[in-house]
């Protein structure tokens, strides 16, 4: 296909006004299921199923499988990039209703900041991390997976986390978080984390859920060691 053809291709995909909700819709960086961006389009979950696939075959959208849900995203920034500037320019021509936000995960407060799944730690705590270790140089994140760097290493060895020797997919991969719809660590890397802010102190169990509490000197090794301030759960 041409690069006129490929033009008129994608512009016809997101000139249907379900298709381009959708798009909207993902522009937060978060991953959505077809019934949440269902939703959003005010269309069945077997019509938005099929508007998905024709995005993602096009290669404007990316879907990942995480348990049994599939989640979407913008393929790429340019994507993004795309989708900001036709926002900008309609905007200039004629100012628009702000789209409906999409809620996504648990109501609870606690387990939206902080909580655990399976063995690491996730929620906005652990999203948060993540982003902070991939600004500092210490973790390297693609869509392909993450790995640490020698820094990364190096940094969470000076916290005491007990690191395995490397090796093997499962040392350090992603995981999509449930509430942020971003990834948080998991792995090898992702447990040995959340035993160090449990044997540390840092968090704490809350009873009968999976919501940790942030202490004040996790807060406090929050801020020192990642350069995080965050408001939320605290024990």
């Amino acid at each position: 296909m041409t690069n006129i053809a490929s033009l008129a291709a994608n512009a016809a995909l997101i000139a249907d006004p379900s298709r381009a909700a959708m798009l909207v819709a993902l522009m937060d960086g978060r991953a959505l299921t077809a019934g949440e961006l269902a939703g959003t389009a005010g269309v069945t979950p077997p019509t938005a199923s099929g508007h998905l696939a024709r995005l993602t075959e096009a290669g404007l959208v990316a879907a990942e499988r995480q348990g049994r849900h599939i989640y979407y995203r913008l393929a790429s920034p340019a994507v993004g990039a795309t989708i900001e500037a036709l926002m900008a320019a309609t905007a200039a021509i004629r100012p628009a209703t702000p789209p409906k936000p999409v809620r996504v995960g648990p109501r609870d407060q606690a387990l939206r900041f902080a909580r655990t799944c399976y063995n690491h730690l996730a929620g906005t705590v652990a999203v948060a991390m993540a982003d902070a270790m991939v600004e500092r140089g210490l973790l390297d994140r693609s869509e392909d997976g993450a790995a640490l760097t020698e820094a990364g290493i190096v940094f969470l060895r000076g916290l005491d986390v007990a690191l395995e020797p490397r090796g093997g997919p499962a040392f350090c991969r992603l995981c999509l978080d449930w509430s942020e719809r971003r990834h948080h660590l998991a792995g090898k890397v992702g447990a040995a984390l959340c035993r160090t802010f449990l044997d540390r102190h840092w968090a704490r169990p809350m009873a009968e859920s999976r919501a940790v509490a942030l202490t004040s000197k996790g807060a406090e090794a929050l801020h020192r060691h990642f350069g995080l301030r965050l408001d939320g759960a605290r024990a």
